[in-house]
């Protein structure tokens, strides 16, 4: 596969990873037991708002393998 398509590829992926990811950090951030204290929900904030990086590094570095042409 091209690097050109991986990039594109991963663009979608990455999209889809943060709109998916955001819609389940948004319905947990409502649970009760988290929503009734300030110091759950800014642990939470902090761990959701950066554990989206862990799936995404995969990605991006799938993205940026050179194509098998080039290695040659």
């Amino acid at each position: 596969m091209k690097i050109r398509t991986r990039k594109f590829l991963g663009t979608i992926f990455l999209l889809i990873l943060v709109v998916v990811w955001s819609l389940l950090g948004m319905a947990m951030a409502q649970i009760p037991w988290l929503a009734a204290s300030g110091w759950r929900q800014a642990i939470f904030y902090v761990v959701a708002g950066i554990g989206w990086v862990l799936p995404a590094m995969p990605i991006v570095s799938w993205m940026q393998k050179p194509d098998k042409d080039e290695e040659a």
